[in-house]
Order: structure tokens, then C-alpha cells, then sequence
């Protein structure tokens, strides 16, 4: 695989890694419902502290899912669709791949039935 084909995977690597936890999805779902926030007003909504979403949010960053803006003394954050429709790409290509393999098995044990139908027909046909 290039480089860049090791760059995506490590990209979409740490976006599961950061939907992995149901706070950081929480995060999210609130910040895609209400549009920008603070560690602040998303730690009123959520059932854990300031400090923790703060470091839900750090990992949420490493990840591409979410930036930062400076307004005055406060950081408002953001969802970064790019990295979700980045994994949502692969996660399509993965489930394309599974169908086409399925579609595979299922031609390969139509196909073996017809031909055990088609044996025992003839069986009966010489037997009787």
C-alpha cells in the first residue's frame, strides 16, 4: 500500500478509536445538535466534568473530528464532518466488499444445489 493508503488508515483508525467511547460520541451528537461550544456548556449537558470533556474533546481534535477556535478567552468547538465522511467512505467500501463476497457464496451454493437437483433426477430417472 502507498503512503497515503497508510495515512488513511491511520486516520480512520483513530477516528473508531474515538467513537469508541459513548462520551465522546455524546460530544458529538451535542455539538452536531447545537453547533459550536465550550468545554463549558458541553460539560452542563453532559454527566461528567469540565476537565473531562476537555480531554474527550483533545482526543475528538487528534482525530479530526472536532477543531477549536479562539473567541476571546474562550475556545469554541466545532464538528469536522471531513474525517467522519472519510471513515464513512471506507466503512462503505468494507460493506460493498462483504456484499460482493456473500453474493460470491450464495452463486457457489445455488450453483451446487442446481447441480445436486439436477443428479438425483437422473438417479430417479435410471432407476426407474
Amino acid at each position: 500500500m502507498t503512503g497515503a493508503g497508510h495515512e488513511a488508515d491511520a486516520d480512520v483508525d483513530s477516528v473508531l478509536a474515538a467513537l469508541a467511547d459513548p462520551t465522546r460520541r455524546q460530544v458529538l451528537d451535542v455539538l452536531a445538535t447545537q453547533g459550536e461550544a465550550t468545554a463549558t456548556r458541553l460539560a452542563e449537558r453532559l454527566p461528567v466534568s469540565r476537565q473531562a470533556v476537555v480531554k474527550h474533546l483533545a482526543v475528538l481534535d487528534a482525530a479530526g473530528l472536532v477543531s477549536g477556535s479562539r473567541v476571546g478567552r474562550e475556545v469554541r468547538y466545532a464538528v469536522r464532518p471531513v474525517a467522519l465522511d472519510a471513515t464513512a467512505r471506507w466503512m462503505g467500501a468494507l460493506a460493498a466488499d462483504w456484499d460482493r463476497r456473500l453474493a460470491r457464496i450464495k452463486h457457489i451454493a445455488e450453483a451446487a444445489e442446481e447441480t445436486e437437483e439436477a443428479a438425483e433426477a437422473a438417479e430417479r430417472r435410471h432407476a426407474r
